[in-house]
């Protein structure tokens, strides 16, 4: 597993910008083309491809073209949900990023075209995929979809905020685990190892980042995440801080982030894994430090 962070950057980059190149071929609605490369660049963290293609690589990447698919297609799902999250029928976001919201830069109509259009394109990424191994592809793509519907996808977490009675659990579970999840199974699939047992390490990072995410909305600036903060109790939205108060959300990240480690199955890059876990839960340290403070 002995690539560097750089390489799995250059790899994800590619495979995004070489999906977007295609939707944007001429001709094309120009707008709707330039709706596109706006939603996903500059690409933020990339954190949940990163997962992806860092639990491949443990598992021996012995099919790198398909890893880097389910690379793009997992992105490329995330930018059409963030899209969409920002629309004012939900969240009605004015920036996304540090940059103006897409359907503030480019209109409400071409923000659900671009939402649409990249679901559609993750998809077709994975299909176009397939022939370097039919059968995985196949699992990918059900797996992905999955993760996206309904009953437990990212769908299913946008909804739970119509619902009267909210299950935070099960709203965290699909809102924004279902994307880890499917971020360490995809990776794993397209190594051609077994998806359900990354499953539990998915939902562990998946929750703790939630957990990270409520408490920045809580206690953050909206200069410096880059999105307007407070939306949480502006919308009366679940949140882990209104469920436990900030020490208790502080308490719960860091029991999460101790239990994620000791959750990654026996593989041949595990020690090299568990680093990257330790990395990324380094990056919420700020934010338990934030909550120290208050």
């Amino acid at each position: 597993m002995g690539r560097s962070a750089s390489g799995l950057g250059a790899r994800i980059d590619a495979a995004v910008s070489g999906a977007i190149d295609r939707g944007r071929a001429m001709p094309a609605p120009v707008r709707l083309a330039e709706a596109l490369h706006y939603a996903t660049h500059p690409g933020g963290a990339r954190i949940r491809p990163r997962i992806l293609l860092s639990v491949a690589l443990a598992c021996g990447d012995d099919r790198p073209e398909l890893a880097d698919a389910a690379a793009a297609a997992i992105e490329l799902m995330h930018c059409a949900s963030l899209v969409h999250d920002d629309l004012p029928c939900f969240d009605d976001a004015d920036t996304r990023r540090g940059k103006p919201a897409l359907h503030r830069a480019f209109s409400e109509p071409l923000a659900v075209l671009a939402g649409d259009s990249l679901i559609v394109m993750a998809f077709e990424v994975l299909a176009r995929a397939a022939p370097r191994d039919p059968a995985r592809a196949a699992e990918l793509i059900a797996l992905l979809a999955r993760h996206s519907g309904m009953p437990h996808g990212i769908c299913a977490g946008q909804g739970w905020e119509s619902e009267p009675v909210i299950d935070l659990s099960a709203y965290h579970r699909s809102k924004t685990a279902a994307m880890f999840v499917a971020a360490t199974q995809m990776g794993a699939l397209a190594a051609g190892q077994e998806a359900e047992p990354w499953g539990e390490l998915g939902a562990r990072i998946g929750e703790a980042f939630q957990v990270a995410d409520d408490l920045l909305d809580a206690l953050g600036d909206s200069a410096a995440i880059g999105k307007p903060a407070g939306q949480d109790s502006r919308h009366g939205r679940p949140n882990a801080v209104a469920e436990f108060g900030v020490d208790g959300a502080v308490e719960r990240l860091k029991s999460i982030l101790a239990g994620a480690i000791a959750s990654i199955p026996a593989c041949p890059g595990e020690a090299q894994l568990a680093h990257m876990v330790r990395a990324q839960a380094e990056r919420l340290t700020p934010i338990l430090g934030a909550a120290a403070r208050v």
